[in-house]
């Protein structure tokens, strides 16, 4: 076993005093060309970082140096079962102090957001009543179908989204148990949410708040203890982890009295059989409860190696390299009259690197479309799985009918989306900068290609 791999199943290491990140962090795909429909080949731009940010290499080489030891979790007495559990456990206190967790506070592994807010919904006490800003992806805003829910307007401030959830919460009938649910940065805007002040103004209010950290925790850094929330979620693919694993850290009392997320081995600590001829069942009271069946084994070992690279570069720096990112991405844009960049708390809010906009004259599924054939620049169009928010942001302003990619709207609705550029620890300048001048140039010139549509996609003609 190599040398690495035996230190990260043995120490959680932490970030030094005073962390310096000048450069880009190492990922995979940096060095992958792609073709152009106007001849050649350049270098790949992954700027859709909010939807998957590309793996750090650092931890595609800490799975390749587990890969030869891999083994059953919690079921085997060999070496190597032996040593993957004490490697997923010891990955469980490492992503717990990445977290700021309290004592006492479980680690669920899961395999994203989705399915950690999925868990959370299907544990919440009879009679729960949920609270939820209409600004939420619907990874927060669909998982409460079993309880009574309450959706908030999207507020226009900090303050006011503060303000809207104690008018909410101290009109609830009955006063019984209660949950908040609320993003950290959007996934839209990139807007940074008042988490501190919602949770406190929860638990004035007898309330719990479940941050969904899908967005802030790959950008900054997140305390449970220091932010005060109940629980916390966020995937490990947006965290520049591959392999579909996900978490759910917080309290465990509504954990430990729900059933289990899924029944099956692992869940269960003893099962036996009954006279009347059913079966007994006593189920673990640990995270253990909420994750029956085999584990990802390397997807969890890949989210601590994640967590251990963030901490070792240093949020300082990273917070401080993705800030002159977005300078250079706003004051580009802001050069372009056509351009329309999408926001609820205005310009000067703090944000994390995610910018969605809109050209005028353009359809935004044609505009990504020429980014990516005749830049080679990936970034994302549609509603990004928060609809109610981008249609409140746009207004219900129409795109172009019957244009290239045009989305087949809603009974009733006008077709509408927006562009969304997003980008973190691994974007270099280079692809910043080619962006900018590429929306200027498609602003200015038009596209060079002649675009159709497929299967509701545009795509370049041919």
């Amino acid at each position: 076993m190599s040398a690495s791999l035996n230190a990260a199943t043995t120490t959680v290491r932490t970030a030094p005093a005073e962390p310096v990140c000048a450069e880009p962090l190492p990922v995979l795909g940096r060095d992958v060309t792609v073709p152009l429909v106007t001849g050649g080949e350049v270098s790949y731009a992954a700027l859709d970082y909010a939807a998957s940010a590309p793996a750090l290499q650092r931890v595609w080489d800490d799975v390749a140096a587990y890969a030869p030891y891999y083994g059953s979790v919690h079921r085997g007495a060999g070496y190597l079962s032996q040593l993957s559990t004490d490697l997923f456990e010891q990955s469980r206190a490492t992503v717990a102090a990445f977290l700021g967790c309290r004592a006492g506070d479980q680690v669920v592994f899961t395999r994203s957001t989705t399915d950690s807010l999925n868990l959370l919904a299907a544990a919440l006490p009879a009679g729960c009543q949920v609270f939820v800003f209409e600004t939420e992806h619907h990874a927060s805003l669909l998982p409460w179908r079993d309880a009574q829910v309450t959706y908030l307007d999207a507020p226009r401030t900090p303050a006011q989204a503060v303000a809207t959830l104690e008018r909410a919460l101290a009109d609830r009938e009955p006063h019984g148990p209660a949950l908040v649910c609320v993003t950290g940065a959007s996934n839209v805007t990139g807007e940074l949410w008042p988490v501190k002040e919602l949770a406190a103004a929860a638990h004035a209010h007898g309330a719990r708040i479940v941050l969904d950290a899908a967005q802030l925790a790959p950008h900054h850094p997140v305390s449970v203890e220091e932010l005060d929330v109940d629980w916390v979620a966020f995937s490990g693919h947006k965290l520049y982890a591959p392999f579909g694993s996900g978490v759910l850290a917080g309290r465990g009392d509504w954990l430990q009295e729900a059933e289990p997320y899924l029944a099956g081995g692992g869940a269960s600590r003893t099962v036996a059989r009954r006279e009347d001829g059913g079966v007994e069942v006593a189920w673990h009271t640990t995270a253990a409860r909420h994750e029956a069946g085999s584990p990802n084994v390397i997807g969890v070992y890949a989210i601590a190696s994640a967590c251990r690279a963030l901490q070792e570069a240093g949020f300082d720096g990273l917070v401080a390299r993705e800030r002159h990112l977005i300078a250079k991405v706003r004051e580009g844009l802001a050069e372009v009259p056509q351009v329309r960049v999408l926001s609820l708390f205005g310009d000067e809010a703090p944000r994390v690197g995610v910018i969605s906009f809109v050209v005028d004259g353009w359809n935004s599924s044609h505009f990504a479309a020429a980014l990516s054939a005749e830049y080679g620049i990936g970034v994302r169009d549609g509603l990004f799985c928060a609809h109610p928010l981008v249609r409140t942001l746009l207004g219900g302003e129409p795109q172009e009918p019957g244009e290239c990619g045009a989305p087949e709207a809603a009974a009733g609705e006008r077709s509408l989306n927006a562009i969304r550029v997003s980008f973190g620890a691994g974007t270099p300048d280079e692809h910043v900068e080619r962006f900018v001048r590429a929306v200027r140039e498609l602003v200015t010139d038009g596209a060079k290609w002649r675009y159709r549509t497929e299967e509701g996609r545009c795509v370049p003609a041919v």
